[in-house]
């Protein structure tokens, strides 16, 4: 599956944005997908999470209560819904796709996820 991540930019502190990430692929329904987000000097860090069926998510702690992650199976989309941002959430974010049986836990590692996007940069201005 090919993934393309696309809606970051600039944004002053508590403000919004949606990011989405579109999927080619007629097997998009199969895998779970997850965001994960990279700053500057630092490793890329597990964001949200959602299950292939849309029933089942998790988040950072760090972004608990302010970002929700969705998906649409019959657009191939998920979507990451970022509300009340923080200087501490410029990022660059990634979305990712992995068939990992969550129901052991969900996958909070990079090394969890098979597929990847290109990654789009969302800066949030103090």
């Amino acid at each position: 599956v090919q993934l393309q991540a696309s809606g970051g930019g600039l944004v002053q502190a508590g403000g919004s944005l949606r990011l989405s990430c579109a999927a080619s692929g007629r097997t998009f329904s199969s895998y779970s997908m997850g965001w994960f987000r990279q700053a500057p000097g630092k490793e890329r860090e597990f964001v949200a999470f959602i299950s292939w069926s849309g029933t089942s998510t998790s988040y950072a702690d760090s972004v608990k209560g302010r970002f929700t992650i969705s998906r649409d199976n019959a657009k191939n989309t998920v979507y990451l819904q970022m509300n009340s941002l923080k200087p501490e959430d410029t990022a660059v974010y990634y979305c990712a796709a992995t068939r990992f049986p969550y129901v052991l836990g969900f996958p909070t590692a990079v090394k969890q996820y098979d597929y990847w996007g290109q990654g789009t940069l969302v800066t949030v201005s103090s």
